[in-house]
């Protein structure tokens, strides 16, 4: 059974600027996507099919990167914004049928930037990144839906906003 995953589209400058940190930082052999926004990790093709009953934005959402999250052993950027929130919770009525555990919980907007490190490397990084961090204003501007190939990912549909 195939695997999909929802995410958002991030504004050219939001998505070059989170992916060269995603670069710069994430182990190189593991490195197999690029920076993303994950609504939902594990859907579905009948629930990706159901995206077709949400209202979609007449505009891009603004974002705000707030902060720099420590994942245990990795690193993240925390994205606030309460529209895109709705946004989730609206998908996630459409798309109704069971949702992942990790799907399930509440959902908690960032940006994986390093990951599967030792937990001493992600200290220090969250450290460096934390001491010089300046919170950045961004946009969604649609949703992006993915199939699951093993590793690396394949774009099968987007749905933008406007």
């Amino acid at each position: 059974m195939e695997t999909y995953i929802l995410t958002a589209e991030l504004d050219p400058d939001s998505f070059a600027w989170l992916d060269a940190l995603r670069r710069d930082h994430f182990p190189l052999e593991r490195n197999l996507l690029p920076a993303h926004l994950t609504l939902f990790h594990r859907l579905s093709a009948a629930q990706t099919a159901r995206l077709d009953d949400l209202p979609i934005p007449a505009a891009a959402v603004p974002i705000s990167c707030v902060g720099v999250v420590l994942l245990g052993f990795g690193v993240a950027i925390r994205v606030r914004s309460p529209t895109l929130d709705g946004i989730r919770s609206a998908a996630q009525k459409a798309m109704g049928g069971e949702f992942s555990r990790q799907d399930s919980h509440s959902w908690r907007a960032h940006i994986t930037i390093q990951n599967k490190v030792t937990a001493d490397m992600a200290k220090r990084l969250h450290r460096d990144l934390e001491r010089g961090f300046v919170q950045r204003a961004g946009v969604v501007t649609g949703l992006l839906v993915w199939s699951y190939l093993g590793g690396p990912w394949r774009l099968v549909r987007k749905i933008p906003f406007g």
